[in-house]
């Protein structure tokens, strides 16, 4: 049994934006919805992947461009692709030391009592059962997360706040976990609040700028991405403004 020839994409045929590239790599704007594998939630059904489309961004290369991170599905913004083997393999390297800067804007639904903060909330799974879902545990591994509030405000008449959250481990779904056990959950989130499934407005979480430190005689280099539309209104309740820079 032949496997039928996959049509080329072109630039235009993608769905998001390309937000940086140079010889080493690229980074893409991934919308939510978009896996990055296919793993098991994407595996047997008809909904598209990232690894779909990266034909279509090796620009000339021998091969295709590979992910040099992880970002949940429903997670938005910037992602980092390593656009050889040895730039993916350097890309990693610096992801696992923790020199690469991850900073992004979440929604949650709740009122802080700071304005700023670390998380220190040691995390574990819940079950055997849903490897992927966690739970704050104090004999799980050690996760921490920064959070500045960018701003409060009232959404659907109830308390919101605008966090940056610069995660210093990489656990599974830690940003998720950190702000329901400390804050409230992240609007949007299936898991670990209570909005409904496929319903609604959407993981108000989004992966908004990365710094990269690929030159130690130079500043790192700093991508931004813009919030997706489906956080405007909420963002908008906080004080944003769409001419804001990100910060």
């Amino acid at each position: 049994m032949t496997t039928p020839e996959r049509p080329a994409l072109s630039q235009d045929d993608l769905p998001f934006a390309l937000l940086h590239r140079d010889a080493m790599m690229l980074v893409i704007d991934k919308p939510a919805g978009l896996p990055v594998h296919r793993g098991p939630a994407a595996k047997g059904r008809s909904m598209p992947v990232l690894t779909d489309y990266l034909d279509a961004l090796r620009f000339g290369l021998p091969r295709r461009p590979e992910a040099a991170h992880r970002l949940d599905k429903d997670t938005s913004g910037c992602l980092v692709l390593g656009r050889h083997p040895r730039a993916t393999a350097q890309l990693n390297q610096l992801f696992r030391d923790g020199r690469i800067g991850k900073t992004y804007w979440a929604i949650v639904e709740g009122e802080p009592g700071d304005d700023a903060g670390l998380i220190d909330l040691p995390l574990a799974r819940r079950s055997p059962e849903r490897g992927w879902w966690m739970k704050a545990d104090p004999a799980g591994l050690p996760s921490r997360t920064r959070y500045r509030v960018l701003g409060r405000g009232r959404f659907d008449g109830a308390p919101i706040a605008w966090l940056a959250l610069e995660p210093l481990t990489g656990r599974t779904h830690q940003l998720r976990v950190h702000c329901a056990a400390t804050f409230g959950p992240i609007r949007g989130d299936e898991i670990y609040g209570d909005a409904p499934r496929d319903a609604g407005p959407g993981l108000h979480l989004h992966a908004a700028i990365v710094s990269i430190p690929l030159n130690p005689k130079r500043e790192p280099l700093e991508i931004t991405a813009p919030p997706p539309i489906r956080m405007h209104a909420a963002l908008a309740a906080c004080g944003w403004r769409a001419a804001d820079k990100l910060s």
